[in-house]
């Protein structure tokens, strides 16, 4: 990394650290600067911080400032009141799951895999309560991986799975 010249003093400053994911309470500090300055057109104050997000005193939304700033979240524009800026930052966010990533031919291999652990269930003189447990899981992994249709069909059959169990027509 290397250092940078200053544009207000022109003396060198060190590289701005690589940014840290904020906290909870400076995140809605992020946010709360970052509707204000979407309203208004210019920053808020840090009284205006202060009684924007209950704080009891500029001291403490001049330290949640400052630290933002130093972990390159924020930024001042010179030495001027209202200069904030909410600095646009790379963080990776962990990668959610997106429904529909099964190709066809996978589904419908899926799907048939758990149709076999329907039928042994169904065929099962003795159902317990962990088959029971397995098929719940097995049909929440088919609404993550965005296959509804097959996860309803599953549902109504577990639902028939555990009338039997109550009506004692399996032994638990």
């Amino acid at each position: 990394m290397e250092s940078t010249l200053s544009p207000t003093t022109g003396k060198q400053t060190a590289p701005a650290p690589a940014a840290v994911r904020p906290t909870r309470k400076q995140q809605e500090l992020l946010v709360f600067i970052e509707a204000f300055i979407n309203e208004h057109g210019y920053s808020p104050s840090y009284r205006e911080i202060m009684k924007g997000l209950n704080y009891t005193s500029v001291a403490t939304v001049s330290l949640h400032v400052n630290n933002l700033i130093r972990r390159g979240h924020l930024q001042k524009r010179d030495r001027s009141a209202r200069s904030l800026e909410v600095v646009k930052s790379e963080i990776k966010v962990e990668a959610k799951v997106v429904p529909k990533q099964l190709k066809t031919s996978e589904e419908k291999w899926l799907v048939e895999k758990i149709e076999i652990f329907f039928k042994e269930a169904e065929a099962s003189p003795r159902l317990v309560e962990a088959q029971l447990d397995h098929l719940y899981v097995l049909i929440g992994a088919l609404k993550v991986l965005g296959v509804e249709g097959a996860a309803s069909a599953f549902i109504a059959r577990l639902s028939e799975l555990k009338k039997k169990i109550g009506s004692n027509e399996y032994s638990v």
